[in-house]
């Protein structure tokens, strides 16, 4: 599109003549930056795409409650449910296919830290932990340690050389987000992973559009634009060719997984065991619903085909539905933690990505039209489009849900302490940290560790739970509360405590003498 006659005709054909109206104005610099805006952008298929949005036909959403069933019993699974025999074969499956090389992990990391009131990546963002480690690197400690379990697990079960597969971290960013995770990553030396393992790739982009189908500008120079939702992975899988690179590795399953969740058991082997059991092309994990009207997806089944439904397309009524044994009828929650078999994505991004349901948002955007007559001197309420990565369970054949405990897998983190105006809202650093604190007390119980009061007064379970104090345990020294009983049985523990590994010493001190922590209340590193 360098040619600027034939850029302004294909301007016109789609009916964005107005994208050149501040042209004049443009210096050169301006006028180049806009050409390469405008160049980016396959005006067929981006017209297309809103033609569809807003043809959605609507008899979709009608009706919907006399069209829902719960996902077929033989295909939920639960933690809670499941003995603890199977548990073992569930997890000793998961283990054998990571030393195998046969799993990856792919991190779904296009958001910014906007709602927590950071300029930076989701991911880089810092709790509050004694330790100070960010989400990313809370993460990236999970998948060592992981691997560390498979290789011993083989290393004991096999006479012969046993594998030594690694776990490929597919890191999917956006254009906000990829070159400040990029630089991140590299300056803390991909917190001990190989640099090749960890794959660092980008989403699309979209433009925002008006009510009419007017392609907005941010600024006289530029084109407003949104990342395509996180259903544009597949897409993105396609046009970065991420399949091909995990055939050449031996990789056959993947775990997707949201960068936003605190607890996130990344590449869950029980979860991967219990797929790859059930013989699942695609699986997700699940939570009971809190109440029936919290503002989560549930799994189900419309007219014959596997999907999520959103809280806000089902009525109160179907929403409290319950069944016999008293627990909702629609209550798995959806905490965007999904398994797919590579099988399963190529025939998505093969067969089925360019039919995906598309997702308008309304919101706020910055516009050069601010001024314009037209809107009252009011913002601009422009269109996102997006795809949501669920939006593919209806094209599987063998769905499968498996139910894990809230407390122990999943706290968000989405928005700032105290926002004003918006004090109760919920899953902020405070919401997390507490969540984190009581899992990691439970652990140390459940390994016969104790803790005293500063007077060395047994404190109970209760009290300890009521009001969390910090408590923290590596990842680097336990995955999920394993290997905690021969470290803390039947020791006794002040708080603040951080469990650390022998590694991590040097580290543990320097953080904990900047942030002021009391050195007697920490076991800084357990050998």
């Amino acid at each position: 599109m360098s040619d600027f006659v034939g850029l302004k005709n294909v301007l016109a054909k789609y009916g964005q003549q107005h994208l050149l109206q501040f042209w004049d104005e443009l210096d050169e610099d301006e006028k180049h930056e806009l050409l390469e805006d405008l160049s980016e952008i396959d005006f067929e298929y981006v017209s297309n795409l809103f033609r569809k949005a807003m043809e959605m036909p609507k008899e979709e959403l009608e009706k919907l409650d006399e069209r829902l069933q719960p996902i077929p019993a033989d295909w939920r699974g639960s933690i809670t449910k499941t003995g603890p025999d199977t548990l073992s074969k569930y997890e000793n499956i998961g283990l054998e296919c990571i030393a195998k090389g046969e799993v990856a992990v792919l991190l779904l990391a296009g958001g910014q830290g906007t709602r927590l009131g950071v300029p930076y990546p989701k991911g880089m963002y810092d709790v509050g932990l004694p330790s100070r480690k960010t989400l990313y690197q809370l993460q990236a400690e999970r998948i060592k340690c992981l691997e560390r379990l498979a290789w011993t697990k083989a290393e004991k079960e096999k006479s012969e050389a046993p594998e030594r597969g690694l776990i490929p971290w597919l890191v999917m960013t956006s254009e906000h987000t990829k070159e400040a995770t990029r630089e991140y990553f590299a300056r803390n030396n991909y917190f001990g992973l190989s640099p090749e393992n960890v794959i660092i790739f980008e989403q699309g982009m979209l433009p925002c559009f008006t009510e009419s189908g007017k392609i907005i500008l941010e600024s006289c120079s530029r084109v407003a634009k949104a990342p395509d939702g996180n259903g544009g992975l597949y897409r993105a899988l396609k046009d970065n060719k991420i399949l091909p690179k995990m055939d050449s590795l031996g990789v056959k399953y993947i775990h997707v997984y949201g960068v936003d969740n605190v607890l996130v058991r990344v590449g869950d082997p029980v979860f991967l065991g219990y797929c790859i059991a059930k013989g699942a092309d695609c699986g997700a994990k699940a939570v009971e619903k809190a109440f029936p009207t919290e503002a989560v997806g549930v799994f189900c089944v419309c007219d014959g085909r596997y999907q999520v439904v959103e809280y806000s397309e089902i009525s109160l009524e179907t929403a409290q539905k319950r069944n016999k044994d008293g627990m909702l009828t629609f209550g798995a929650g959806n905490i965007c933690n999904h398994f797919f078999t590579t099988k399963f994505l190529y025939e998505v991004i093969d067969e089925h990505e360019s039919s995906l349901r598309l997702h308008v948002a309304r919101r706020n955007i910055r516009t050069a039209f601010a001024g314009n007559a037209e809107l009252n001197g009011q913002p601009l309420i422009g269109l996102k489009l997006e795809k949501f990565v669920f939006d593919v369970f209806r094209c599987s054949q063998r769905f499968a849900t498996w139910e894990v405990v809230r407390e122990d897998e999943f706290s968000a983190l989405k928005n700032a302490d105290g926002t004003p105006g918006k004090e109760s809202l919920p899953d902020t650093p405070t919401s997390a940290r507490r969540a984190y604190f009581s899992l990691h007390l439970r652990w140390i119980l459940a390994a016969e560790g104790k803790f005293v009061d500063d007077d060395g007064n047994p404190i109970s379970r209760d009290s300890l739970l009521e009001n969390p104090l910090p408590c923290e345990v590596s990842p680097l020294v336990s995955y999920a509360g394993e290997g905690l009983k021969s470290l803390v049985g039947g020791r006794c523990f002040k708080l603040p405590l951080l469990v650390a590994a022998p590694e991590e010493e040097k580290h543990t001190t320097d953080v904990l003498k900047n942030n002021h922590i009391k050195m007697d209340h920490v076991l800084k590193s357990i050998k």
